[in-house]
């Protein structure tokens, strides 16, 4: 027996330097609302603190680099912005950042336990109907009916003899992903606002590349409630707003109905309690504990998107026990469903929830 053998341990490569920056680059454009000319700032004084770049390539180097490679370029001022492709970047990277932290989980589209159009194979087979398309016609056992009546040397076939194979029945989804940027989002120094972001972004490009045939809508929520692009998500800040939860979930709702699908959903993310709600022209604020004008309002809405079957996933960011007791209620009043995540584990939620389409009640 020759026993245990060593050899020389060869790390692996770290890449290129403008690979290390590029990478960190693209990260600090999510903290500072894809400002290029600040995120460069930071990482200048990254460089000067942990020697980042070389004297054979420099941070002049890694800018040339950027714009020469689509990811920057100037605008009318001769300032740099970003470009489409680096916001497309920073969606994958966001992708790949959360699916890196995930089990191993089958994708694809949603699977339903009924038939119908799909691209895979069930095993029902049912007699030829009118209506039915060729490439649902199972040939092999079709044949076989027309041999087993006619015979081989006077072989003909008619529609009795052929025979459909199901498919499994592929639905498509229509989401309303809903993102607090009240100022909470930002307060006691910790940064909740680039997390809900950078999740934002992952689902996007997840349902773009995944699940082409699904919909999402980004609607931001503070003192009022509108939708934005999934363009315009890198830029996104938090701003001197209370939280009007109630304008969200209505601007939610309108958008849904615009979509031809039985299959709706809202998922929400907050850290907060409703502190504002709009009567008329008047914005009606409290910051005070909750308010039951308020609540009431928003317990309202949660009932009325149960009665349409849209359900609200909630996932709630604060420990607060008072606000997690008014998440329990809210949720039991639509029927919906509850997370309380941190802000590493928010994408890791929301994904397995998305994907799996889970249907628990959260009481």
């Amino acid at each position: 027996m020759l026993g245990l053998r060593f050899s020389q341990l060869i790390p692996p490569s770290e890449g290129s330097t403008y690979d290390k920056l590029s990478k960190i680059f693209m990260e600090l454009l999510q903290y500072t609302a894809a400002d290029a000319n600040e995120a460069l700032s930071w990482l200048t004084e990254l460089d000067r603190q942990h020697n980042l770049t070389t004297s054979e390539y420099g941070m002049g180097d890694f800018i040339n680099d950027l714009m020469e490679n689509g990811f920057l370029k100037k605008n009318e001022q001769q300032n740099l912005e970003i470009t489409s492709k680096t916001e497309q970047t920073i969606r994958q990277q966001s992708l790949e950042e959360i699916f890196g932290k995930m089990k191993k989980a089958g994708l694809g589209g949603h699977r339903t336990t009924k038939t119908g159009q799909g691209d895979e194979v069930s095993s029902d087979i049912r007699p030829w109907q009118f209506g039915d398309t060729t490439e649902q016609i199972n040939m092999t056992d079709s044949l076989r009916n027309a041999q087993i009546r006619n015979g081989i040397e006077d072989f003909s076939m008619n529609e009795n003899d052929l025979e459909v194979q199901e498919r499994e029945h592929k639905t498509f989804n229509a989401t309303v992903l809903m993102i607090d940027i009240s100022h909470s989002m930002i307060l006691y120094g910790e940064d909740r606002i680039t997390p809900a972001k950078k999740v934002a972004m992952a689902l996007a490009e997840l349902i773009r590349t995944r699940y082409p045939k699904d919909t999402l809508d980004i609607v931001v929520f503070g003192d009022d409630a509108w939708s934005i692009e999934v363009k315009d998500l890198p830029y996104l800040q938090v701003g001197p707003f209370h939280t009007n939860t109630s304008a969200g979930i209505t601007l939610a709702m309108d958008l849904l109905r615009k979509r031809k699908t039985p299959n709706k959903q809202i998922f929400m993310i907050t850290d907060g309690k409703p502190s504002c709600l709009k009567i008329g022209n008047k914005y009606y604020k409290n910051s005070f504990g909750l308010d039951q004008k308020i609540i009431t309002d928003v317990f309202n809405l949660a009932g009325q998107c149960r009665r349409l079957n849209i359900p609200i996933t909630t996932f709630m960011i604060a420990k607060d026990p008072y606000l997690q007791s008014f998440v329990r209620d809210f949720t039991q009043v639509n029927n919906g469903r509850a997370f309380y995540s941190s802000l590493n584990g928010l994408g890791e939620f929301m994904f397995e929830d998305y994907i799996k389409n889970r249907k628990k009640t959260v009481r």
